[in-house]
């Protein structure tokens, strides 16, 4: 399962050019689904998310099956509506989910610890920075529902932060996959993607070695 899961990430371009030679315009559901559960279910951080975005731009401009216009709108949606799924779970339910035996096994009190000291060294930045960073990308706005984040000044930032995230990654994949070393090296740039989307975590952690503090 596992090595499916590793083998479905890295040649994530075959597999989606796949769904979508298949499925069609159907496509436009799955790839909404994906995001809203990536952004939306703290039990789902492993998802793709950075990576799907620049494949489905890819994708989309080569395979002529999508339109990019219409995709990038939808896909903004579903992260916004998958960021305020989660930022209401925090607020109303909080601890309770960690009480919920089955998900202890997908949601880390770290994880939430991280993203939770992350928020408050940035404050409402937080929320447009950590679409760029996975597994804080999906705990960000429950952290910011726990904390009962002010929700007016909460979606102001989720909202900024969702159209720049999607536009950003969508449109690099639309307009740069079709240049021949980036499309016959994918599984580098996806991994390029991924270190670079850690980077964040990374120098923290770092940091927080050197300081001899708590991350």
């Amino acid at each position: 399962m596992l090595h499916t899961f590793i083998d479905f990430f890295l040649h994530l371009d075959k597999h989606l050019a796949e769904i979508m030679q298949n499925y069609q315009t159907t496509t436009y559901f799955i790839l909404c689904l994906i995001i809203f559960c990536e952004t939306g279910l703290v039990a789902t951080p492993f998802l793709p998310g950075d990576s799907l975005l620049f494949a489905a731009g890819m994708l989309t401009a080569s395979t002529g099956i999508l339109n990019i216009w219409l995709l990038i709108p939808l896909l903004i949606i579903s992260a916004i509506l998958g960021d305020n799924v989660n930022y209401f779970v925090g607020r109303f339910f909080g601890e309770k989910v960690f009480e919920i035996k089955f998900l202890e096994r997908f949601i880390k009190r770290e994880y939430l610890d991280k993203t939770h000291a992350f928020y408050e060294k940035h404050g409402g930045k937080t929320i447009i920075m950590a679409r760029f960073v996975p597994i804080v990308r999906t705990f960000a706005p429950f952290a910011a529902g726990l904390g009962k984040m002010n929700y007016s000044k909460y979606i102001s930032f989720c909202l900024f932060g969702g159209i720049l995230w999607v536009s950003l990654l969508s449109l690099a994949g639309y307009y740069l996959g079709g240049i021949p070393v980036i499309k016959n090296n994918f599984e580098k740039v996806i991994l390029g993607i991924i270190f670079v989307s850690v980077l964040p975590i990374l120098f923290s952690a770092v940091k927080s070695k050197l300081d001899k503090k708590p991350a």
